[in-house]
């Protein structure tokens, strides 16, 4: 089968407040260093001049502009919660004239979410005006976007279901504090895995940094970052003391793997 470059961009890494956080005087918050400046989670996967979107953070405009993407052919939710999701209405940008809508996947939870949060979009009902043209598709296993495999991994996130995403040697899983047995066995041979590390401190639905080291030395991916990150980790000082192979990641972190392709035309519908 042929290869082709995935090429990945961690767009945003920090928690639902975002890095600084507003009102926050605190160490993290005034660091200078760049790292310590984290937008809303989100990530990028570009393959064969196509692109795809995981979750439409909150500060999805302000990654678009930084990254100058100039296009989004799907998005990928990982769940409901609002710093995931309410990038939505920036989708407008990226629906071309004429063009097909732009789908959504997500689980049954999110998609009923979304339809109800953002009537203004999704219902037929409402009136006219300037909305982002998209479809929602419930996730029901593995499927081909694009000729790309994307393997839903589900997760838990407290007492909420919530999603993350294989493609290749990449996994990238935020937003959880468990990893089902049988979504472990989805996660083997791992390049890059990308999980959920809030902070120190215990947190009733988000792994806390020693229990993601832990869980990721489980699943032995060549390179962990953790991601979702509090202004309780100052990027230097906690990179520093991680294990071998496992780091903190940072806004605008870039990766490229070659992955399994069938080759489908830019303009082909996923």
């Amino acid at each position: 089968m042929p290869t082709t470059a995935l090429n990945i961009v961690l767009l945003g890494t920090g928690t639902s407040t975002g890095i600084p956080v507003v009102g926050c005087r605190c160490r993290v918050c005034c660091s200078a260093d760049p790292h310590n400046q984290r937008t809303r989670c989100s990530a990028l996967l570009s393959c064969g001049g196509h692109n795809l979107l995981i979750d439409t953070a909150t500060d999805l405009r302000q990654q678009a502009l930084r990254e100058d993407i100039q296009h989004i052919d799907a998005v990928l939710y990982t769940h409901c919660h609002a710093d995931h999701v309410h990038g939505i209405d920036d989708l407008r940008g990226f629906n071309v004239p004429g063009g097909n809508p732009i789908p959504l996947y997500a689980d049954p939870q999110t998609l009923i979410s979304l339809r109800r949060n953002f009537k203004y979009i999704f219902d037929p009902c409402q009136p006219p005006g300037y909305v982002p043209k998209l479809t929602l598709h419930p996730l029901a296993g593995p499927m081909d976007l694009f000729g790309l495999e994307i393997i839903p991994i589900p997760l838990r996130h407290g007492a909420q279901p919530a999603t993350g995403y294989r493609c290749g040697p990449f996994a990238y899983l935020t937003d959880c504090n468990r990893i089902p047995d049988s979504s472990l066995a989805l996660l083997k041979g791992l390049e890059l895995l990308v999980l959920d590390g809030l902070r120190f401190k215990p947190h009733p639905t988000h792994f806390n940094i020693p229990a993601a080291v832990a869980i990721a030395q489980s699943i032995g991916a060549k390179q962990t970052l953790l991601t979702h990150l509090s202004h309780d980790v100052d990027h230097a000082g906690v990179d520093a003391d991680l294990p071998d192979g496992i780091n903190l990641a940072y806004d605008g972190q870039r990766f490229s793997f070659d992955v399994p392709y069938h080759f489908l035309p830019a303009t082909g519908d996923p």
